[in-house]
């Protein structure tokens, strides 16, 4: 390989992509009778999944109860997650089998067995229960990627107690919101965490947040960082002063298959977050089957590796509930990509051997960015199967995913789902279907899905419109916590019958789902409606863009146009010769009418520390407005570069 790849070409050679046959061979899932089973009885086919994945203290009585829009999912069944992720793996004998490499950024690892993780949530639902904890309580969770995150979370569903884990990249303020809503009475945190080096002073924000968020009772301390922090008498503990005194023995709770498991919010890019409601039986189920199939995985043979974080729906679900339920032995690492160099992550993948890697396309195209002489001081050969999370992947970093990573050799399983709906909704099986880069391929077994116009009319193969789901399913959201309403009104008001979660779609000429993003990320430039998806697409499609991002910006006249944030590969100078260039690329194409009115070209782009771009701000630069909240960012100060950017080069085009 060379520091630059011949994407073009190579997209050129990969239209499609065919699974290896010894992949084939040794799949997970080698028939696509799968998808004729589920369809011919949905509810039997996850009952089926129920039966293979999870053991049930007691079976239900029905599969599903569906009064539209809420759903029951095996009622009157009793189960416990922890038990499934942990004790019936012991009692297996797979007591001394790595539950997770756990690795610190400072460089410190620690190999942590079913068996250690089990004795530690069974600690600390004791150390809960002493600090007055009881089933149906909430516990919030403000922590970093930690040897103690998973027990901690796991404790909280062996004793009943949902919980909301709030990302450890968020502001005091934010904190203390979804503390409020969700009316937590004990908050589990830390002295600090480690990003880049740096501290990040999670006890400190903790404590800010406290003075607004009067439910808390009781702050469980972990020590990380070994800082000093304040500490209020009565109300703080430190984990290490009562945890480890607490017996390795308790007993699961025998809960209810629609016991209430954690409630996540979603991302403040709207005024109020939503408070996502999950359940225990129907979330667990659709974890762990959907980890299996789609994963391929093989127990006693994979490192499976999600490069995500806890604090987000992708952690709860493929990094902490969905391997575990399934036995699977995980990496997790707790720090940025490119400390203390740019290669961590593939030294990381080469030293613990990983056959599984599921990660953003916001982070592909930061390695794309990189080059290729990172990746290759590593041997990264272990590598069987790819996955793609968190927005539509364009083609072009699908092929450079595919072969620089995968080594030409790797099924990439794009998968698209939301926090909502709890475990992914369309995604190819790698083991039997036939890939094309940038589309996400099909819905699930026993997923229903469709793309509809604005009358929610079915739209033919070789059509867009919206996608939507068209019957319920074990893993979905309850409802939005303590607002039936707004659950209702969000997701099925739009379509009747039809779960809408807010994107674009369309669906090729063989059927194949390709998705243009958030609805709300239409542009309406000169009566036409483009998404920001296929400008930017277009935009990296060139040779020398490394990543962009793409807002509508309404002009004086009330019209809107297209501005475009451009980073660009290695060493490319962006000048005005290559914005010409670059506004006659999407020309080519999209169309005339897609041509960014203004290009920005800036190092980076404002990104959530999960990889998200949040262009909710690079509007705010396009149009002159105040910044909104910056707190949530991996990268504050790339937003005032670009706003000066951004002002120089309107001062440059009034000239």
């Amino acid at each position: 390989m060379t520091d630059q790849v011949d994407i073009a070409n190579l997209l050129e050679e990969l239209r499609t992509f065919e699974p290896p046959d010894e992949f084939r061979r040794n799949a997970v899932v080698s028939s696509d009778a799968i998808y004729d089973e589920a369809d011919a009885d949905y509810e039997a086919f996850w009952a089926g999944q129920a039966e293979a994945h999870v053991s049930w203290f007691k079976k239900w009585d029905t599969v599903l109860e569906w009064n539209a829009p809420f759903a029951k999912w095996f009622v009157g069944a009793e189960l416990n997650v922890s038990y499934n992720c942990l004790d019936r793996h012991v009692e297996s004998g797979y007591g001394d089998k790595v539950a997770y490499f756990w690795e610190g950024e400072p460089g410190d690892k620690k190999e942590l067995t079913y068996k250690w993780l089990l004795d530690e949530t069974c600690r600390v639902s004791n150390a809960l229960k002493e600090l007055g904890v009881r089933k149906g309580d909430r516990v919030a969770i403000y922590l970093g990627m930690v040897p103690e995150l998973a027990p901690v979370m796991l404790a909280c569903t062996r004793i009943g107690a949902p919980h909301t884990v709030v990302f450890a990249g968020f502001s005091a303020d934010s904190l203390s919101g979804r503390i409020n809503d969700a009316s937590a009475k004990v908050l589990v945190t830390a002295d600090g965490g480690w990003r880049r080096g740096a501290i990040v002073p999670l006890k400190e924000n903790a404590d800010e947040a406290l003075k607004a968020a009067p439910t808390i009772e009781k702050v469980l301390v972990v020590r990380r960082t070994e800082q000093d922090v304040s500490m209020q008498d009565g109300r703080d503990v430190w984990y290490h002063d009562i945890v480890p005194n607490q017996s390795a023995t308790c007993e699961p709770e025998h809960l209810d298959a629609e016991h209430p498991l954690y409630i996540l919010y979603t991302s403040g890019t709207t005024a109020k977050p939503k408070g996502i409601l999950h359940t225990t039986g129907g979330y667990l189920v659709g974890v762990a089957a959907t980890h299996h199939l789609i994963f391929d995985l093989k127990r006693n043979e994979d490192v499976y590796w999600c490069a995500a974080d806890a604090g987000w729906v992708t952690g709860h679900s493929y990094i902490v509930y969905g391997p575990l339920c399934n036995g699977a032995t995980s990496i997790m690492y707790e720090g940025a990509p490119d400390v203390p160099d740019k290669d961590r992550l593939w030294d990381i993948a080469e030293r613990y051997k990983a056959t599984i890697l599921y990660t953003a396309p916001t982070a592909i195209r930061t390695f794309m960015k990189w080059g290729t002489s990172f990746v290759e001081k590593h041997d990264l050969s272990a590598l069987r199967l790819l996955g793609s999370v968190g927005e539509p992947i364009n083609p072009e970093a699908w092929v450079w995913y595919q072969q620089v990573i995968g080594g030409g050799r790797c099924p990439v399983v794009d998968t698209w789902w939301q926090t909502e709906t709890g475990a992914i909704m369309i995604s190819p099986l790698p083991g039997i279907t036939k890939l094309k880069p940038g589309s996400a391929t099909f819905p699930v077994p026993g997923i229903g899905a469709d793309v509809v116009n604005d009358k929610g009319e079915s739209q033919p193969f070789g059509g867009a419109g919206y996608i939507v789901l068209t019957r319920p399913w074990p893993s979905m959201l309850r409802t939005v916590y303590g607002d039936d309403q707004r659950y209702i009104d969000t997701y099925w008001s739009k379509f009747e019958g039809k779960y809408f979660p807010g994107d674009g779609c369309k669906r090729d000429e063989e059927g194949y789902f390709w998705f243009l993003g958030r609805v709300d990320d239409v542009m309406n430039v000169a009566g036409h409606r483009i998404s920001t998806y296929e400008v930017e697409s277009a935009l990296v499609d060139h040779e020398t863009v490394a990543e962009s991002a793409v807002v509508g910006r309404v002009g004086q006249d009330k019209a809107e146009n297209i501005v475009a944030f451009v980073t660009l590969k290695g060493d490319v100078t962006g000048d005005e010769a290559l914005l010409q260039e670059l506004r006659e690329h999407v020309s080519k194409k999209i169309g005339k009418i897609a041509r960014p009115a203004m290009i920005i070209f800036t190092e980076d782009l404002p990104k959530t520390r999960s990889g998200k771009i949040m262009r909710r701000l690079l509007r705010d630069v396009a149009e002159g407005r105040p910044l909104g909240d910056v707190t949530t960012l991996a990268n504050e100060n790339v937003v005032e570069e670009i706003r000066d950017k951004a002002a120089a080069r309107a001062g440059k085009e009034e000239d």
